[in-house]
């Protein structure tokens, strides 16, 4: 690779600019996991799971898939939080040579209706629980998914809290199982060898998982992920990470066999999915399962208590998160002191945050830039204090090629230091959209020669080469690091009976500038009468917390282009000019 602006000035000395990438299947990395540290704990919920137990749940998991008619390509979902059975089931889906379709389990029936007809998932890996799997079975109605896998947490407590959660009703348990097509995670691990089909994987050709973004559009697409770039993501980020040790001497790598990783991020996201569930497979680490970050009183205590415990030594997390954990109003009481480096995306890092969150911890919080197109992760600050620079999102990762090209047309350079589109080349770059050939035409451009994806977001190179995003480019809605797009909710909220027409953009906190909440502009079908406690209790039913809008306001008309289009930037700007000169108007 040929040397760049961002090589010249502060690159971190120890980082390479190119690596090598194994042509491998990305279950290799269990493989030899579990061939190296096969006695060592990789998975801890409440009890603890080798990495052996893990291969061999992943090799019965595949065996299982292969007996019910699942073959290469076909696609697997799992509707899951962030439970002990996740590293074994994507592994296992892999295995059999399909392809993993990760689902938010917070999603109502519809959209994760959408998921399955759109990906056309063959079965699905749902938790055993009393609202979610109801949700599951009502979800498949009218898809492909021929099974349904019920996965209890009863089988992974400790054998009293199991008996005593069971006589007081505490462990989450369906109401019901539907005859014909459900099937149970426990009975897979008795009754099926661990002898996975032989499947011949073409790494940069297969897929490996297909996981759902809005893109640039804000209708749903699934980005295809192939087993190289996935796997190329996470050894770019492993060979990113040289930490300063607290006694001083030169830099040191990860810890491989003896990091502790924390799932705070969910794994259904391409963030906590390949720099926490993935990385700890490729590091030989444990990897402590958080189905719910936020429980505990106050919010975030059983996380705190859990790093604690666990003495959690590499965190990726969400600002927001972040300034939850930094600002706890029990910090002091917990010792934080084992956490080393702490990783930051998704949204933009208040530098006062981390200034805070390094007080109470002593780590090292850096931030990174990604999507979830780039499997995910494009830059990053680096790992250190001398050479981070709060404002940036650092540099391009080995063996990536980051241009700044105009929004217009994608074709021109920009100078260093003006703004333009994101474009980014590498190995970590997707195959495409799922079925979807026009959309992944829009998004991918040739320059240079090389193929490179239009991130939709807006920003600059300073002069040390140093990446600063500066907005985003069309509507997207940032609700504390998830990602809302206004086309997916104005579509639900257009199939209420009342609304003719629905409009909906982010309106800036006015506690935390940096996140937005959704709030949505309706206009009603002639002769009909709403509140606005209304539309968002019926909201409640058809989507996810953080896309149900957090005001409705009701109008006559909705501001529109000479073709018909609903214009969000004048709603925003009108919004902005009520809340005051605070935030600047949106230039989207």
């Amino acid at each position: 690779m040929k040397e760049m602006l961002w090589h010249k000035h502060n690159w971190p000395e120890n980082v390479p600019k190119t690596l090598d990438y194994p042509e491998e299947p990305l279950y290799k990395l269990l493989d030899k996991a579990a061939e190296e540290s096969g006695d060592k704990t990789h998975t801890i919920f409440y009890t603890e799971r080798s990495f052996a137990h893990v291969h061999e749940s992943a090799n019965r998991i595949a065996n299982f898939l292969h007996s019910k008619g699942i073959k290469k390509g076909d696609r697997v979902a799992l509707f899951l939080p962030n439970l002990p059975h996740y590293p074994p089931i994507f592994f296992g889906i892999l295995k059999a040579g399909a392809v993993a379709v990760t689902c938010n389990p917070r999603y109502k029936a519809p959209e994760l209706q959408h998921q399955f007809k759109d990906s056309g998932a063959k079965m699905v890996f749902c938790i055993d629980h009393n609202e979610l799997t109801p949700t599951c079975y009502e979800a498949v109605k009218g898809t492909d998914v021929k099974h349904v896998i019920v996965c209890s947490s009863k089988p992974w407590l400790p054998k009293f809290k199991a008996i005593i959660g069971g006589l007081l009703g505490k462990i989450p348990k369906s109401p019901y199982y539907e005859e014909g097509i459900t099937f149970h995670y426990d009975d897979i691990m008795a009754n099926y060898p661990p002898d996975p089909p032989k499947v011949k994987i073409k790494p940069k050709d297969d897929l490996a998982l297909i996981l759902y973004t809005g893109g640039t559009t804000g209708v749903p697409k699934g980005a295809m992920l192939t087993h190289y770039n996935l796997y190329a993501n996470v050894l770019q980020y492993s060979e990113w990470i040289w930490l300063d040790p607290d006694e001083g001497g030169p830099a040191v790598p990860v810890d491989i066999g003896n990091e502790v990783y924390i799932g705070a991020l969910p794994w259904y996201h391409s963030f906590g999915l390949t720099l926490t569930m993935i990385a700890s497979v490729l590091h030989q680490s444990k990897l402590i399962c958080i189905g719910d970050p936020r429980s505990g009183k106050p919010p975030f205590s059983d996380l705190l208590a859990a790093i604690q415990k666990y003495k959690v030594t590499l965190l990726h997390a969400v600002p927001a998160m972040y300034a939850a954990l930094a600002y706890h109003p029990n910090v002091a009481k917990y010792d934080l002191s084992s956490i080393k480096a702490c990783g930051a995306g998704a949204a933009a890092l208040a530098p006062a945050t981390a200034n805070v969150f390094e007080e109470v911890t002593g780590a090292t919080l850096f931030e990174g830039y990604g999507l979830t197109e780039t499997s995910p992760l494009a830059s990053a600050d680096p790992s250190n204090k001398r050479q981070r620079k709060f404002g940036s999102v650092g540099f391009p990762m080995p063996d990536t090629i980051i241009k700044i090209v105009d929004v217009d047309t994608g074709k021109k350079t920009m100078e260093t230091g003006e703004d333009g589109e994101v474009a980014i080349h590498g190995p970590q770059v997707m195959k495409g959209y799922w079925n979807k050939p026009k959309e992944t035409a829009a998004v991918m451009q040739t320059i240079d020669r090389k193929r490179y994806f239009l991130s939709g977001d807006i920003g600059h190179f300073d002069k040390e080469g140093y990446l600063v995003i500066t907005d985003r480019k069309k509507d997207m809605i940032n609700v504390s690091g998830l990602k809302a797009w206004p086309a997916e909710i104005e579509e639900i909220l257009t199939e209420h009976p009342k609304i003719q027409l629905a409009a909906v953009i982010g309106v800036p906190r006015e506690d935390d500038p940096g996140n937005e909440t959704v709030k949505a502009y309706v206009v009603l079908v002639p002769g009909q009468t709403a509140t606005e406690e209304e539309i968002m209790t019926w909201a409640k039913t058809r989507m996810t917390a953080y896309k149900r809008p957090k005001a409705v306001e009701f109008r006559d008309s909705l501001p529109q282009s000479a073709v018909g289009k609903v214009l969000r930037r004048v709603l925003r700007d009108e919004e902005l000019a009520k809340i005051g000169e605070k935030w600047e108007p949106s230039v989207s």
